[in-house]
C-alpha cells in the first residue's frame, strides 16, 4: 500500500524526491493506479492529439551528442523551396502545427531561422509554428552576437508561436557531461526556456531517459521542470522519451556492457512518476507512440498519460536511432488506439484547445 501522506502530497502537488523514490518500491500496478487517478482528476477522460508535421531542415551539425544517430547521415540542408513543399503537403493533410528543428550548423546566423519562419507565414499565416530547440536558440544567439532575449524577440516578431522543450536530455550536469558535453548546460537550458516564457512564447518540456542517468537524476529532472512551471506557467506539456540505443556511441557502449533499452515496466513507472510529481503544475503528460510503440503507448494512457502527441508525417530522428514504429500515423488509427484504452479522442491545437 502507498502511505497516505505520500498520496496526500501527490494530490496537493507537493510530492517530494523522497516520495518518488519510495513510490519506486511499491508494486508497479499500485503506482500506475495512483497516476491514473491523478490524471482523471486533472484532465478527465479525454485523450488529445495534434495533426502536425515534423520538418528536420538539416542534419549538418557541429554537436557532439553521443546519443545522436541523425547527424551528418546525408549532409543535407533543405532549400526554401523544399521547405515550402513540405509545408504545402502538411497543410493539404490538415496539419495545424509545424514542428521544425535541425542540426547546429557552423557559422549559422539568426537569418537562417528567420527565413524558415517567413517561409511558413508568407503562405500560411494561420498555421502554428512550433520551432527551434533551446539549443538552437542559444546557438543562433551566440553566433549572431545577440542576447537570448534579443534572439527570442526577433523569432517571435517573425512568426515563432511556441518552442519545443527538447535538448533537455537529463537536466543534471553530471549526465550532460557524459552524453552531450558540447551542449548547453542545465542552467543555460533553464535560462533559455524561462526567457521564452517571459517573452510570451510557451514551450513543451522533454526528458530523454534510459542511458547513463540514475532514477534520482530522472526525478531531479522532473522536479526542475516543476520549479520552472511554478515560476512561469509557460510549459504546455511534459514528454518523457525513452533513449534508443542503436546506431549511436552511447548506445554502442551500453549494448557492449549488456545493457539494453528501458523495459516496458520502467517506461510506465517514468510516466506515472511524471504525473505524480507534476500534478497541479503541468496538466498534460504526452505519450510518444514513436518511442514506445503503439501498444505500450496505449497502456501508458492508463498510467498517467493523457496525450498521444502528433501524426508527425515525417519523423527522422527517432528512426535513425532504431525506433521501428513508423514515421506517420493516421488520425483514424490514433483515435482507434485511444478508444481502445476506454478514453475519448479529441483533436487539439498546440495550446491544448479542442478543435
Amino acid at each position: 500500500m502507498i502511505p497516505e501522506d505520500i498520496v496526500e502530497r501527490a494530490y496537493n502537488g507537493t510530492a517530494t524526491k523522497e516520495d518518488a523514490l519510495a513510490l519506486l518500491e511499491v508494486k508497479p500496478f499500485e503506482l500506475y493506479a495512483l497516476a491514473d487517478k491523478l490524471r482523471s482528476e486533472a484532465v478527465g477522460d479525454n485523450v488529445t492529439y495534434v495533426v502536425n508535421r515534423n520538418i528536420n531542415f538539416t542534419d549538418i551539425c557541429i554537436g557532439t551528442c553521443g546519443f545522436c544517430a541523425f547527424k551528418d547521415k546525408k549532409g543535407y540542408l533543405l532549400t526554401q523551396e523544399q521547405i515550402k513543399e513540405k509545408i504545402d503537403e502538411a497543410v493539404a493533410a490538415g496539419a495545424t502545427e509545424l514542428c521544425i528543428q535541425g542540426g547546429l550548423m557552423k557559422d549559422v546566423k539568426l537569418d537562417l531561422y528567420l527565413n524558415i519562419l517567413k517561409a511558413v507565414k508568407e503562405d500560411y499565416p494561420h498555421i502554428h509554428t512550433h520551432c527551434f530547440s533551446p539549443m538552437e536558440v542559444y546557438h543562433a544567439a551566440t553566433s549572431s552576437g545577440l542576447t537570448i532575449e534579443e534572439t527570442l524577440d526577433e523569432l517571435k516578431k517573425n512568426g515563432l508561436n511556441t518552442m519545443p522543450g527538447t535538448a533537455a536530455e537529463i537536466l543534471v550536469d553530471r549526465v550532460r557531461e557524459i552524453v552531450c558535453p558540447g551542449k548547453i548546460t542545465r542552467q543555460q537550458w533553464i535560462d533559455v526556456v524561462t526567457a521564452a516564457h517571459n517573452a510570451g512564447i510557451k514551450t513543451t518540456a522533454t526528458m530523454m531517459y534510459g542511458h547513463v542517468e540514475t532514477w534520482e537524476e530522472r526525478i531531479e529532472h522532473i522536479l526542475t521542470i516543476r520549479d520552472i512551471q511554478k515560476k512561469t506557467g509557460g510549459i504546455t506539456e511534459f514528454v518523457p522519451l525513452p533513449f534508443m540505443p542503436y546506431n549511436n556511441i552511447i548506445g554502442d557502449r551500453m549494448l557492449k556492457e549488456g545493457k539494453f533499452m528501458t523495459t516496458g515496466t520502467e517506461d510506465l513507472k517514468v510516466y506515472s512518476l511524471a504525473r505524480i510529481l507534476l500534478n497541479k503544475h503541468v496538466d498534460n503528460i504526452q505519450v510518444s507512440w514513436v518511442k514506445l510503440g503503439k501498444k505500450l503507448a496505449q497502456v501508458a494512457l492508463l498510467c498517467g498519460g493523457n496525450d498521444l502527441g502528433g501524426t508527425l508525417m515525417e519523423e527522422s530522428i527517432s528512426r535513425s536511432a532504431g525506433a521501428s514504429n513508423g514515421e506517420v500515423i493516421s488520425v483514424e488509427e490514433l483515435e482507434w488506439i485511444i478508444r481502445g484504452a476506454g478514453r475519448i479522442p479529441v483533436q487539439r491545437d498546440t495550446f491544448y484547445r479542442s478543435l
